[in-house]
C-alpha cells in the first residue's frame, strides 16, 4: 500500500490530477484537482489505494490527516469513495466535525450521495471520534499560483462541481453567484470551486 507520493503534477482535470513519480505518471482522484499546479517543483500527496472488482483507484490527499478522515468516513456503512471526497472537497473539515459531534444531519444530507439515513450513520459511527484530527486545511500548496482567466476558471469549477456528484440543476442554481464573486474578487479555479462548495452546503 501507499502511503505518499512526492512528485510532480503535470496535469490538472476537475476529477483527478496526474502526478509523475520516477517517471511513472498516476492518475489519482482528488477532492479538490485545483489545489494544485501543474509546475516543475515535486509536490508531497498521501495516497489511499482502493481496489474493487472493477480496478483498482489511487486517493490523494493534502496531508497524513485528511487522509486519514477519508479513510475514517469509508468505514461509515453506506459511504463509498466518491462520497468521502465530495464531502472533504468542503475545506471546512473543522465544520465538518463540528456538525457530526453536533449530529447536525440537515447539514450532513448537503452533499452528493448523503441521504438522511446516511447522515445519521455517519454521527452514530464518527461522533466523538475526529477531534484527535488536525484538519484546518487551507487547500493551499507552496506552490505559486497562476490564476487563469476568470471565464476558464469558472468554467472548470462548475465542471469539478458535476465530477463530485452535484447535479446539473444545483450547479446551475449557484452559478450566476460564482459569476458574480469571480467579477469582485481576484480568483482562481480553487477559490471559485470552494465558494461554490459553501454555497451548495450553507
Amino acid at each position: 500500500m501507499y502511503e505518499y507520493f512526492l512528485g510532480q503534477i503535470t496535469d490538472v482535470t476537475p476529477s483527478f490530477v496526474v502526478i509523475e513519480v520516477a517517471g511513472i505518471g498516476y492518475k489519482v482522484l482528488t477532492a479538490n484537482p485545483y489545489r494544485y499546479q501543474v509546475a516543475n517543483e515535486p509536490v508531497k500527496m498521501y495516497i489511499h489505494q482502493a481496489v474493487s472488482e472493477n480496478g483498482m483507484s489511487l486517493f490523494g490527499f493534502y496531508d497524513a490527516d485528511e487522509k486519514a478522515l477519508f479513510e475514517k468516513l469509508l468505514n461509515v456503512s453506506g459511504i463509498g469513495p466518491k462520497s468521502a471526497l465530495a464531502i472533504l472537497a468542503n475545506n471546512d473539515h473543522s465544520g465538518l466535525i463540528q456538525a457530526i459531534n453536533q449530529e447536525n444531519a440537515t447539514y450532513l444530507t448537503s452533499f452528493p450521495g448523503v441521504g438522511k439515513k446516511t447522515a445519521q450513520q455517519i454521527v452514530l459511527d464518527l461522533k466523538g471520534k475526529l477531534n484527535d484530527l488536525n484538519v484546518d486545511v487551507t487547500g493551499q500548496t507552496e506552490l505559486d499560483v497562476t490564476t487563469p482567466a476568470v471565464d476558464s476558471a469558472l468554467a472548470d469549477a462548475l465542471a469539478a462541481l458535476k465530477a463530485l456528484g452535484y447535479s446539473a440543476r444545483e450547479v446551475k442554481k449557484i452559478t450566476k453567484k460564482l459569476e458574480t464573486y469571480s467579477q469582485n474578487h481576484a480568483v482562481d479555479t480553487n477559490d471559485l470551486l470552494s465558494e461554490g462548495l459553501r454555497l451548495l452546503t450553507k
